[in-house]
């Protein structure tokens, strides 16, 4: 279930970021044409963006697509691997329950404060919902995430679980 939600949400972000590409086209050619933007482009660019980057979160950490440096780990034994894969896992998980829990406190004191951008007007608050439902799906897919590399680790190396394997 993780699997295909973390896939829609990652769709999700995709069309987005098509949506996001296409407004900022379609300002500056009215800018180019008519010498006029799109009002609020900026505005409405950094929502969508933020809402993107949630989207996508969760499938990066499903599919251990991630940043990960092995630059340093490259000669490491496999159980090394997979203790810091695990060490890895555990910190993203602290902070994606930190971040959940700071977004659904500021996005209550958003709505309470009736925050808006300044040209649009655009309620603040309305795509955090999602973007917080995004947060719950990643600290759920980290805690999958953490699992197998705790079951990596007791089967002595990184990778070596059906579920923990990196190729996806």
């Amino acid at each position: 279930m993780l699997y295909g939600v973390s896939r829609i949400l990652a769709l999700t972000g995709g069309i987005l970021a098509c949506a996001m590409a296409l407004l900022m086209s379609g300002s500056v050619a009215g800018r180019a044409v008519v010498g006029y933007p799109i009002p609020g482009d900026y505005e409405i660019t950094g929502v969508i963006n933020g809402t993107a980057i949630f989207a996508f979160l969760p499938y990066c950490q499903l599919m251990r697509a991630n940043v990960i440096v092995d630059f340093f780990t490259g000669r490491a034994s496999a159980r090394a691997k997979a203790a810091l894969d695990a060490f890895g896992s555990l910190l993203f998980l602290a902070i994606g329950v930190l971040l959940t829990w700071r977004l659904v406190v500021g996005g209550m004191d958003l709505y309470k404060n009736s925050d808006v951008t300044p040209t649009l007007s655009f309620p603040l608050w309305v795509t955090l919902p999602f973007d917080i439902a995004c947060m719950v799906v990643l600290v759920l897919v980290t805690g999958y995430t953490l699992a197998q590399n705790v079951a990596d680790l007791r089967f002595g190396g990184a990778g070596q679980t059906k579920a923990g394997n990196r190729a996806g």
